[in-house]
């Protein structure tokens, strides 16, 4: 995103980014950069509406009752702003927030608030869940290319985008947000999925953390985009030692975002990993992250099919050798 790190490593957006106490633990175990907690629209809206009817739950009883219900209204996007403020004058290393809205018009305003704030960067958490069958991709696509213009246009600070992996062509979407001047995506994003419990036949919300070797996709699409777009590239979703972190810089990425190993491994792991990304550098003789960066994207490495199925393809030609 153009913004200087001391290192690859950043804290991804989640209830752990919303800690101040927490935040400092984060900085202090190395990390070079957080993204804040998201701030979702429809999160407002919900608390907005609980509220209303709260105040006006028993307000009508009778005539007298009416008038002792102060005038009040939700603050909307106030308080998550006053702690991202105070995120921001707390550390010392970039704050990023990250946003999700649902109208257009909220994405615009609420962009405009956050960069008040004097964060270093606005994330942009970009997804679309097709509500009928007149929908077609090119036009959700479109929608979104031209939301990020729109907020391009009135922010100043750099704008990155989270990106799920189910467009058709990832790489094709990605290269028109870079045009559209993005400074930063971030690939891929681990979206919510609702659960069902069949005991009493509802919904749940389950608490989904990645697994290691999650990352595989967000490898394959770094290899693939590395010095083929002006934006930076981010990786996440399973990265959990710093052996990851080494190999999606071979790739090609520039940095990584990383929370489930944080909630398994607690915060200091940062530190474990950073020793473990200098540990390799040291015995493999390289003095610098770029010295590495994108040696083994699809750019640099000879095979042309290493990011296709070409092993795939060899092992289902070797099958019979692995039922001797």
């Amino acid at each position: 995103m153009g913004i200087a790190l001391k290192n690859p490593i950043i804290v991804g957006a989640s209830n752990m980014s919303a800690d101040i106490h927490m935040l400092r633990r984060l900085e202090q175990a190395g990390a070079a950069a957080v993204v804040f907690k998201s701030l979702f629209e429809e999160q407002i809206q919900l608390e907005s509406i609980l509220m209303e009817e709260t105040l006006n739950e028993s307000g009508d009883f009778n005539a007298e009752m009416t008038s002792l219900f102060p005038k009040l209204k939700h603050a909307g996007p106030q308080e998550y702003l006053a702690n991202l403020s105070k995120a921001k004058e707390t550390l010392s290393i970039p704050v990023i927030a990250s946003l999700n809205c649902v109208e257009d018009e909220t994405w615009i305003e609420y962009a405009g608030l956050i960069e008040k704030t004097g964060v270093d960067g606005i994330e942009l958490n970009l997804f679309a869940i097709p509500h009928d069958a007149e929908a077609d991709g090119h036009s959700i696509e479109q929608h979104q290319i031209e939301l990020l213009k729109q907020v391009r246009a009135i922010v100043k600070v750099p704008l990155s985008v989270k990106l799920s992996s189910l467009y058709t062509n990832p790489l094709n979407v990605i290269s028109r947000m870079d045009d559209a001047g993005v400074n930063g995506v971030v690939i891929f994003n681990r979206l919510f999925e609702p659960d069902i419990n069949t005991t009493d036949m509802k919904h749940f919300a389950p608490f989904n953390l990645s697994h290691e070797n999650d990352y595989r996709m967000s490898l394959r699409y770094s290899g693939l985009l590395y010095k083929q777009i002006n934006a930076s590239i981010c990786t996440n979703t399973g990265i959990y030692s710093g052996n990851d972190v080494v190999k999606m810089l071979l790739a090609g990425a520039d940095c990584v975002q990383v929370v489930s190993t944080l909630y398994k491994n607690k915060p200091e792991h940062i530190a474990q990993m950073l020793d473990d990304i200098e540990l390799w550098m040291k015995n493999t003789g390289f003095s610098s992250l770029n010295e590495f960066r994108g040696r083994l994207s699809r750019k640099s490495v000879k095979d042309p099919f290493i990011y296709k199925r070409a092993q795939y393809i060899d092992l289902l030609l070797d099958s019979e050798k692995l039922f001797k």
